[in-house]
This record gives structure tokens, C-alpha cells and sequence, in this order.
């Protein structure tokens, strides 16, 4: 498989591993229902996605990222151009080059793998992560992902219909679309969901290819044209598409009365035609008795690599309008993406309680998107939005209250937009999990969310735990952490105390928790190594054990 090299590759390739874990501040609630898990997150999407990972890693059903496009417009809220200050100073930090040895190429290449290595991590084995782009950095986009994805995870490339009138930014061409690219976590052979088909005719029972059959067609099963009398057994349909009657039927209503058996090359087996019935498919029989049938509902079709109005997407022009009528004035967001493109990507793979990533969330419409599925269909889909920009509350966020409030003053002809409810939580970036300075424990961050990370790092699965024994009974243990593997493990830790494994802690223990191992962390231990090995016991000094390598 070919790959990419750039300048600072070899330095960004794992930087992933050397971002600290961060505490989630959790600034506000808005809404009635705190912990609702929508969240919007403010601050460098690097280190949001992997505060992300002790409790998300494998769980997201559905990426959809907008990234800098390198275009070098300097002009927009969102400015995509990578010679951002916040870029250039994370960059001369990991890099190590100076700046100016980097085309823009290197310097969009060195942001972009980082994060899209930690999206990876975070999507579930049955996820896909759809990434919108343009022909700036498609080709590079697509080495560096069939690098970190996968090339045999590679789903296709889809083209959305932005704009029917582009700027004329190029004597050249007009620019009417732009690229998305999916791939999945591992390849499987689901079908993903486009628009549902609707059929305006019937369609028909036989193919001249198929081998001749017989199928037994219950009472009550045939519309006919024929109102009321008897039809007798022969050879009727057309030239083209003969139809053998096996036997009299007689009709009341339009409806046979008895069973009817037909002779043809039929495309179905006897229990594939009771399957349809059970659906509530229809079979039709025409004057020349020619068979066909109407179902009641069409699976919806595979999406075609065209995103246009034929499949419901609107333009970027009609996203603007929209951002307009939330806002109520006008260039609150330069060229937003329409709800309805990240519905219909949603759409392709997700249920009603699937969680969505959106870690350059813009003008938060990966939220809207998900807000008004949940709104149409009852469901109950989660997002996360991750934004480094200060717009991430007076934008991102005010677009989701708003979303959730409704909006839109009523005229005569448009009717204002009611509210789809719901509620999120608004955090910012705090303290790191280990003091910079010392590699110590961070004693300022918060407890649980280091509980969950010593999960994490001990397990490699999401906090709390998840696993059969520890759903199936809960520990009244104040230090108790989960059961994995029928080992339970323990964090006793208290800030600014130091603890100690000893007797008087494990006389806390009780008959609830008993397990085959138990791992216990604290500050020191009095236990000899036999006490501990008579009584399968593994400590773990705080903090020097705790880092995950």
C-alpha cells in the first residue's frame, strides 16, 4: 500500500500518545437534563478527543468532520488556513522544524493525522467516519487515511452538490462540488441506507430467465380485476409473459375466494411469497391475468455517489439561509454544511441511540442534524461537538440552544420553527490528569474523571465497566472501581492523604465483593508479599503504576 511522507511525519505519527489526558470542566447544563450526553466541547480538538477516550473509545457509531480545507482564505469565521496561530504554535511545539521549511502541505498534513488517529480509536467496529473536503488535499487526505483506516476499510467517495452558483474565484472552473470520504472501523457488508424508494408502478412477479414453478396463492390474497365470477383454469397474460391457471378461482369482490395455483417463472419461492403477504405486499392481477405486486414499504436504496436535491440535501446557499433565520441577521458563518447533508450521512448506518462525533463542529450542524432526527423519528442519538475556536459559545453553542428552543419569527408564509428540545453540557479543557512539571498525579484534577481513567489504562474499555460480571452486581465499596476479567479492581485514593493497603482497609471489604484477583491501588503498602499472594491481591502505587505507556 503506498504511503505518504512529509516533513514531521515521524514527530506527528505518535503524538497522539504524548497529549496528556485533560479533565472535561463542565461549565454549564443547558436544559433540564444534566449528563443527558450531548456535549459541546471548547478547546484544541487534539486533546478534547483524547479526554474523549477513557469513557468513548470504541462507542462512536457515526464521525462526520468538516476539517481546514488548506485553502489559504483568510477571510472566514473559521479560518481554514493552516498558518493559524494556533496551528503554527502546536506545530514549532512537536515539529521541532522551523516553520518555514514546511509547505502548507507538511503543516496541514502534521494536524490532520494526530486527530484523525484518535477519531479512529474512538469509532466503534461497526462505525464509519465520513470526512468532507475539497481538491486541495483529497489526494493527501486519502493516502493518510488508507494509512490510519485502512485501505481495505475504504467505503467510497461521495460528491455533494454545494453551490448551483460558485463564486468565479477561477478563470479555469466553477466549483459546484465538494468531496466527502468514508471509511469504516472494519469492512462488513451492511447496507447502508439512502432515500426510501418509492415506486409509482407495480413490479413484476416473473423474469423469462427464471424456471418454471408453481406457487399456491392463499384466499384472500389476489386483487383482481375482474369483480365477482370464475375464472377458469388455462393458459392466459400476454404473448410475451404467459400465465397457466392450475385451477377454477372464483372471485367475490375483487378478492379470490379460494386457493389459487399458478404456473409461470415466477422470481419468488412459496415462502418468500407467504414472507411478502406477512409484509402486507400486495399481488395484483391484471384483465390478462399477468401477476405483480406493490409492497408496502421499499427498503431504502444504497446512496448514490451524487448528494443533491434529488436525495433532499440542500446547498450551501440554502445552509446560509437557514443560519440566517436561526440568527436573525445575516455572515453569522461563512459557508455552513445543511443539516440535511449530515442527516442523510447520519442516516446511512445509524440507529435511534447511535452517538455522532463532530470534532471541527463549526456552527455546531452536526448537532442540528442530529436534533432533528431525533425530533422526526422519536429516537434517541447523542452528539459531540469539539470546537477550538472562541466562537464555540457565542456560535456553536447558540445554535443548539436555539435549535433546541425554536426560532424564527412567524410570517405569513413561513410559520416559525418549533423547538426540537433536548439538553446538552458545555465544557471547557482543564486540568491535566498528571502535573506537567512532575509527572505526578494531578491532585487538582477531578477524582472520577481519574477514576475513569485508571480504568481506562488498566482495561482499554470505556468507564464504568461493562463487562457481564461487573453489570450483574454493584459494590457498595467507596473505592471500588469495576470487574474485569473477574478481577475487581479498587482506587484508594483521597486528595492530600496519603493511603495505605493494610488490615483496616480490607476489613472494609464484604462478601459482595469477592473475585478471583484484586487490584489495588494506593499510596503504600504494610501487606508482605506472601499476605498479598495467600489472598490474591496486586498492588499499585499511586501515581508511579498509573500511566498508561
Amino acid at each position: 500500500m503506498p504511503t505518504l511522507n512529509w516533513i514531521g511525519k515521524d514527530k506527528v505519527v505518535s503524538h497522539h500518545l504524548e497529549v496528556p489526558y485533560r479533565v472535561l470542566d463542565r461549565k454549564y447544563t443547558f436544559g433540564d437534563t444534566p449528563d443527558s450526553g450531548n456535549m459541546i466541547i471548547h478547546g484544541d480538538n487534539l486533546e478534547a478527543l483524547k479526554a474523549l477516550l477513557p469513557q468513548y473509545e470504541g462507542k462512536i457509531k457515526c464521525i462526520y468532520i468538516d476539517p481546514p480545507y488548506n485553502t489559504g482564505n483568510e477571510n472566514w469565521v473559521y479560518n481554514d488556513n493552516v498558518n493559524d496561530p494556533h496551528i503554527r504554535k502546536w506545530l514549532g511545539k512537536i515539529v521541532g522544524a522551523e516553520l518555514d521549511d514546511l509547505s502548507r502541505h507538511d503543516k496541514w498534513l502534521c494536524m490532520m493525522y494526530p486527530r484523525l488517529t484518535l477519531l479512529q480509536k474512538l469509532l466503534s467496529d461497526d462505525g464509519a467516519i465520513f470526512i468532507s473536503i475539497d481538491e486541495n488535499e483529497i489526494a493527501t487526505l486519502r493516502l493518510i487515511s488508507d494509512e490510519i483506516f485502512g485501505r481495505a476499510n475504504f467505503v467510497g467517495q461521495w460528491q455533494w452538490f454545494k453551490s448551483a452558483t460558485p463564486p468565479n474565484l477561477s478563470h479555469k472552473i466553477k466549483r459546484n462540488v465538494e468531496y466527502i470520504l468514508g471509511y469504516e472501523k472494519h469492512k462488513n457488508s451492511f447496507k447502508y441506507k439512502g432515500t426510501q424508494k418509492i415506486s409509482k408502478s407495480d413490479d413484476p412477479l416473473i423474469k423469462p430467465q427464471n424456471t418454471i414453478k408453481c406457487l399456491e396463492f392463499p384466499i384472500g390474497s389476489i386483487n383482481f380485476k375482474l369483480k365477482n365470477g370464475t375464472i377458469k383454469a388455462g393458459i392466459y397474460g400476454t404473448a410475451q409473459y404467459p400465465n397457466t391457471l392450475l385451477n377454477d378461482v372464483i372471485i367475490k369482490d375483487g378478492i379470490n375466494t379460494n386457493e389459487a395455483v399458478f404456473e409461470n417463472r415466477f422470481i419468488w419461492t412459496q415462502s418468500k411469497l407467504y414472507e411478502e403477504l406477512e409484509k402486507q405486499t400486495k399481488i395484483n392481477c391484471s384483465k390478462d391475468l399477468v401477476l405483480s405486486y406493490k409492497k408496502s414499504n421499499y427498503d431504502p436504496e444504497v446512496p448514490p455517489n451524487l448528494i443533491d436535491e434529488s436525495v433532499g440535501v440542500d446547498t450551501t446557499e440554502e445552509a446560509g439561509k437557514l443560519l440566517t433565520r436561526i440568527f436573525g441577521k445575516k455572515d453569522v458563518f461563512e459557508f455552513p454544511k445543511s443539516p440535511s447533508l449530515i442527516q442523510y450521512i447520519i442516516n446511512f448506518l445509524c440507529e435511534k441511540d447511535s452517538i455522532i462525533l463532530d470534532s471541527f463542529a463549526g456552527s455546531g450542524t452536526t448537532a442540528h442534524a442530529v436534533l432533528n432526527l431525533n425530533k422526526q423519528d422519536g429516537g434517541h442519538r447523542k452528539f459531540i461537538l469539539c470546537e477550538m475556536c472562541d466562537y464555540a459559545e457565542n456560535i456553536t453553542a447558540e445554535r443548539v440552544r436555539r435549535v433546541m428552543k425554536g426560532y424564527g419569527a412567524s410570517t405569513g408564509s413561513a410559520p416559525a420553527v418549533e423547538g426540537t428540545g433536548g439538553s446538552f453540557d458545555f465544557y471547557e479543557l482543564g486540568e491535566t490528569i498528571f502535573d506537567p512539571a512532575t509527572g505526578n498525579l494531578n491532585d487538582n484534577a477531578d477524582t472520577e474523571q481519574i477514576r475513569r481513567y485508571l480504568w481506562f489504562s488498566e482495561t482499554n474499555s470505556p468507564y464504568p465497566a461493562t463487562d457481564v460480571d461487573a453489570m450483574n452486581r454493584v459494590s457498595t465499596h467507596p473505592y471500588f472501581l469495576g470487574t474485569h476479567q473477574h478481577n475487581n479492581y479498587y482506587f484508594y485514593y483521597i486528595k492530600g492523604k496519603e493511603t495505605c493497603l493494610d488490615w483496616d482497609f480490607l476489613n472494609t471489604f464484604t462478601e459482595q465483593d469477592r473475585a478471583e484477583m484484586y487490584i489495588i491501588y494506593a499510596d503504600r503498602c504494610v501487606l508482605t508479599e506472601e499476605e498479598m499472594l495467600k489472598l490474591n491481591i496486586r498492588f499499585k502505587k499511586i501515581p508511579r503504576d498509573i500511566k498508561r505507556v
